[in-house]
């Protein structure tokens, strides 16, 4: 692995310098792409999908564990200096692909079946995508994410805490979220000004606790998630009425939330995954009946 001047020499002379458009933040300590690789339990007949190859530092480890690594990286001139350099394993297929714009059933059949993701996201890319892997479960076995300590907070969050939001509730009615390690900024070049956390999250097969949730219906229930949290200081009952169910008069929602046994004025922090896929069913009964 480049040492932090080698890689720094690379970017200039390439004229690769890390793009603020990309949030580019990569990977120079060997020891800890080794240790990211460790924790995401490979078998030796996996594909795995890694997003964002950058110079290679995770990829070049993933395929000594991997029988195949299927590489997206959006920067041109990176994918260009990696096909000239030609130094990555022969196991390694690299794309040059915006994650945010790939097809996950296309890249499922590519790898033969779930895909099973590891990934140093850019911070600025982290939402989006985390949203993008719930849209996409169904074409999911585990992802192994690396991304801004602030966000795997949000994502392991629990009801009534400040860092609850959509994606603690949404995340959690597909997934299980499981900390592995974190990582300063001298990992990186250049140093972002947060630390870095190492997530696993498991979507097939289905975790107890996603088997233990009744169905219901899942758009619905993102719009009411985000209706409830993009209003969140006001009641349960206001927020609904400003957001997605604003076709239905107040005392009409107000009888939904009550028969779904939630108090109208509780606020969208409050309430737990349970109480939302509960929510969700009260007003597929009410808009179907």
């Amino acid at each position: 692995m480049p040492s932090d001047v080698h890689i720094k020499n690379i970017l200039r002379q390439r004229n690769l310098a890390p793009k603020k458009r990309f949030g580019q933040n990569f990977l120079i300590h060997q020891t800890s792409a080794a240790r990211i690789v460790a924790t995401a339990a490979i078998s030796p007949t996996d594909t795995i999908l890694e997003i964002g190859v950058g110079l290679g530092a995770l990829t070049r480890i993933l395929a000594n564990r991997a029988d195949h690594v299927i590489g997206l990286e959006v920067d041109r001139g990176i994918v260009s200096w990696l096909e000239e350099k030609g130094n990555l394993p022969q196991n390694v297929t690299l794309l040059h692909q915006d994650v945010m714009k790939a097809d996950f059933n296309n890249l499922a059949n590519m790898t033969g079946g779930r895909l099973k993701i590891v990934a140093n996201l850019p911070y600025s890319l982290s939402n989006p995508l985390l949203f993008k892997l719930i849209e996409n479960r169904s074409t999911l076995e585990w992802a192994v994410v690396m991304l801004q300590k602030e966000v795997g907070e949000r994502l392991m969050a629990k009801a009534g805490s400040k860092a609850y939001g959509i994606l603690s509730v949404l995340i959690r009615t597909c997934a299980t979220v499981s900390p592995l390690l974190e990582l300063g900024p001298g990992h990186f070049h250049p140093r972002p000004k947060v630390v870095s956390q190492v997530l696993r999250i498991v979507f097939h097969p289905p975790p107890a606790s996603v088997l233990g949730l009744p169905d219901c219906d899942q758009q619905l229930l993102v719009r009411i998630v985000n209706a409830a949290f993009q209003q969140r200081r006001k009641t349960l009952l206001n927020a609904l009425s400003a957001g997605c169910c604003s076709d239905l008069s107040k005392p009409v929602i107000e009888g939904i939330i009550k028969a779904a046994a939630i108090p109208p004025g509780i606020r969208a922090e409050q309430l737990t995954v349970e109480d939302y896929v509960r929510l969700t069913r009260s007003f597929q009964e009410k808009l179907i009946g």
